[in-house]
């Protein structure tokens, strides 16, 4: 698969750019230098041809955390097939850009020079021939905002990727207007596919400085995200997809997460784009710091995980500074975690790369358990067992009755208890049903889900929108 580098200094308009190419909004954008730090990779279909889009941070000497992203933008630049290296049509241009550009010019492969915020001909006249001194063979005027000539460049694009007589037939919308613009947005652009249970979402979550980037690193073998000592490097999800056997692991490195009293400017769109993504998570990686032990900060953002009833996995990081036995850390992780029962843990080290890849059989197993289905038999003659060791309580001196349980879901598993009167079950008998089912048949390191309800009642308005996942 082509791969297609988007590269440029900061605030010029690169993630708007990648996410007009994807019509959708993946990457945050924002009037603060540097939000994007980390390399964002997504899949993108040219009409018809699927390629890697990769979204780079902003290329900036100012600090020793920007050098840090710099390189891992050029290092995009030398793996990319295809480079567009974006400039601000605002300002005259810059002598750092024309020597940057030169440099990856000198790489031999397909460039564009692409003027951003060129927002009508007023601007492309006066502007941007100023930009013709860096000599570029293709150059392009566009604003991705108004959404003006963006066709133009996603052609020339075309005509790397693929050269055919199709791409070349459709040389005459070169200048199209907005509407044809827009048009031809939809045309280039392939609607995701469904989904099916061999491609998993992985969120990377914890608070900040716990190792998660670090972690994402060390499990794919590869340094895609920026890792720093600076608290809250990471803004911007981090998309990793990872093959791993028969499966598709989509890893998101979240934002850290902050008490709500620190966050801070740009950091409060981050705390919405994690919350965002969890909702479409189908496992999350809770990344502890080790070190540190389990505080209340990690307690809450384990919350979210409850919440968005994600199968989990915790991780203990930095296992190689930590001072404690492993009976003494798994004793606090329970007794700190109780909500996470189900969850297994595994103790790692990001940065010696000790048990990281064993992460990867944790996340098979445990998806495999959030998406099995229990044979309605089988899990009635559970039931009756159950209700037989320990009888059903009366509510309100009436007699409660179970009269079968289904499985109606996955992602996570849920099971409907069809009885005479669904509000009398209490919750400790909820529970106690709950354990008899994972007893029986596993479920471990997701969550359980036991709604009561009447004969032909269907799951109610809260459950439907909160266990959707399973239909996105």
């Amino acid at each position: 698969m082509q791969k297609i580098a988007i590269l440029g200094k900061p605030n010029v308009g690169k993630s708007s750019l990648f996410n007009r190419f994807l019509m959708r909004r993946i990457a945050i954008t924002s009037d603060v230098s540097g939000t994007t730090r980390d390399i964002n990779t997504k899949i993108a279909d040219f009409d018809g041809n699927e390629v890697e889009l990769l979204d780079t941070g902003g290329i900036d000497d100012s600090s020793a955390l920007f050098v840090k992203v710099k390189e891992l933008s050029l290092k995009a630049a030398f793996s990319a097939d295809v480079i567009v290296y974006v400039v601000d049509g605002k300002i005259l241009p810059q002598d750092d850009d024309m020597k940057l550009f030169y440099e990856l010019q000198s790489l031999g492969k397909p460039i564009a020079l692409v003027v951003n915020k060129i927002d009508n001909d007023k601007e492309e006249l006066e502007n941007f021939v100023e930009f013709y001194s860096f000599g570029a063979k293709d150059i392009f005027p566009i604003s991705v905002s108004h959404n003006r000539k963006v066709s133009a460049l996603k052609l020339w694009i075309l005509r790397q990727i693929k050269k055919d007589e199709s791409v070349q037939l459709k040389q005459q919308l070169l200048n199209a207007s907005s509407e044809d613009d827009f048009a031809l947005e939809q045309l280039l652009d392939g609607k995701k596919g469904d989904e099916d249970n061999s491609i998993i979402n992985v969120a990377i979550i914890g608070k900040v400085n716990a190792g998660k980037s670090s972690l994402l690193n060390s499990i794919i073998g590869e340094e895609r995200a920026v890792v720093s000592d600076v608290a809250g490097t990471t803004i911007d999800p981090n998309d990793e997809t990872y093959i791993y056997g028969d499966y598709t692991i989509n890893f998101i490195d979240t934002a850290g997460l902050r008490r709500r009293s620190k966050i801070l400017g740009i950091e409060k769109y981050a705390l919405g784009r994690t919350k965002k993504m969890l909702q479409s998570a189908d496992i999350a990686l809770l990344v502890i710091d080790a070190s540190e032990g389990v505080t209340d900060q990690d307690e809450k953002i384990a919350g979210l995980i409850e919440e968005y009833k994600l199968g989990c996995l915790i991780v203990l990081n930095k296992w190689d500074k930590c001072d404690k036995t492993f009976e003494e850390i798994k004793k606090e992780v329970r007794d700190e975690l109780r909500f996470l029962h189900y969850a297994p843990f595994i103790t790692v080290s990001a940065l010696t790369n000790k048990r990281t890849k064993k992460i990867l059989d944790h996340i098979i197993t445990i998806f495999k358990e959030y998406t099995k289905r229990v044979p309605t038999g089988k899990l009635n003659d559970v039931m009756a067992y159950a209700t037989m060791k320990h009888q059903l309580p009366s509510y309100h001196l009436k007699r409660l009755k179970i009269k079968y349980v289904t499985q109606y879901g996955i992602k996570p598993p849920r099971f409907a208890l069809v009885m005479n009167r669904p509000e009398g079950l209490h919750f400790s008998y909820r529970r106690y049903l709950q354990n008899m089912i994972r007893q029986n048949f596993g479920f471990e390191g997701s969550p359980v889900i036991i709604s009561a309800r009447k004969r032909g009642e269907r799951e109610s308005e809260d459950e439907s929108s909160t266990f959707s996942k399973e239909n996105q």
